[in-house]
């Protein structure tokens, strides 16, 4: 019924219809594509900003480790006993586990 409405619109008049049908494109493609990109985008710089040595983490790789080493750009994981990668910030994808974990006793 409303697409007929729509449809019967006269197309020399500026009815306040044809403009609500793009303004709702432009909302919900805001609503449903960028804002939430932004808050994802925001939530990995946060994660990245609050590394800590200690931490067991995830790269976008898939590699877990935990971290030795941090410099403003790079992070140093352990894999294992002695191997030690140093990636971006921007590999890490997610921490696991809440943060810091204890050192194994030798």
């Amino acid at each position: 019924m409303l697409l007929s409405l729509l449809l019967q619109v006269p197309t020399g008049s500026n009815s306040p219809l044809q403009y609500a049908f793009p303004l709702l494109l432009l909302g919900v493609f805001y609503f449903f594509m960028i804002r939430p990109q932004q808050k994802r985008s925001a939530e990995a710089k946060k994660l990245r900003e609050n590394l800590s040595k200690g931490s067991q983490v995830v790269t976008i790789g898939g590699l877990h480790g935990r971290v030795v080493e941090l410099s403003d750009e790079k992070v140093t994981l352990e894999v294992d006993k002695g191997t030690r990668l140093t990636f971006d910030r921007t590999a890490i994808a997610r921490q696991l586990g809440g943060g810091k974990t204890a050192e194994p006793a030798a």
